[in-house]
């Protein structure tokens, strides 16, 4: 893991682009815009083989908020509000404030790596696991995102995904990304 010195070293460099706070050892990931809500779906099964059935799960994006009153077991898409750029050979790795943890908020739910290439805003997926709704406000901090440098450092290339960093857009595009074959599928 890299120190608050390396970490400024290497937005020096041009290693890593963050215009956002570092709280210790690592990036402080506050709240932005947009958020994207889950809605209660149409059908009782969502098929993940298909795109259409993933993006009937979400309601309308809130693109101009202060505040959102996170209910017990609501599940809300957030993006980070400022964006980040990973070179090669450095990775991060999310995590959650064990403040908010300890009411009930989960804030990133999968898998927290962050890879070599990223370039864009974070999504956080935020549930709320506790007994009371959560207010949550634009700009609150809500993660820590610890930076680490590879030990091989790629010819200077880093991974690049269509997929990543898109702000406009939190939704899941798994089907598109892993597409099955339709004979495979049940209706």
């Amino acid at each position: 893991m890299l120190s608050a010195e390396w970490i400024t070293e290497l937005i020096k460099r041009n290693a890593l682009d963050w215009s956002g706070p570092l709280r210790g050892d690592g990036l402080l990931l506050t709240l932005g815009t947009p958020l994207q809500p889950l809605a209660a779906p149409s059908t009782q099964v969502i098929d993940l083989a298909d795109q259409t059935s993933i993006d009937n799960l979400y309601g309308v994006p809130i693109t101009r908020w202060t505040n959102y009153e996170l209910t017990p077991g609501e599940m809300l898409l957030g993006a980070v509000e400022q964006p980040l750029r990973l070179g090669a050979g450095v990775m991060g790795v999310i995590g959650g404030l064990s403040h908010l943890a300890r009411v009930g908020l989960a804030v990133h739910v999968t898998s927290p790596f962050v890879l070599p290439g990223w370039n864009g805003h974070l999504t956080l997926e935020l549930v709320n696991a506790g007994p009371a709704v959560l207010r949550l406000y634009h700009g609150m901090p809500l993660a820590r995102l610890l930076v680490f440098a590879l030990d091989v450092a790629d010819s200077g290339a880093a991974a690049s995904h269509p997929l990543y960093g898109r702000q406009s857009d939190l939704k899941s595009r798994y089907a598109d990304e892993f597409p099955v074959d339709p004979s495979q599928r049940r209706s």
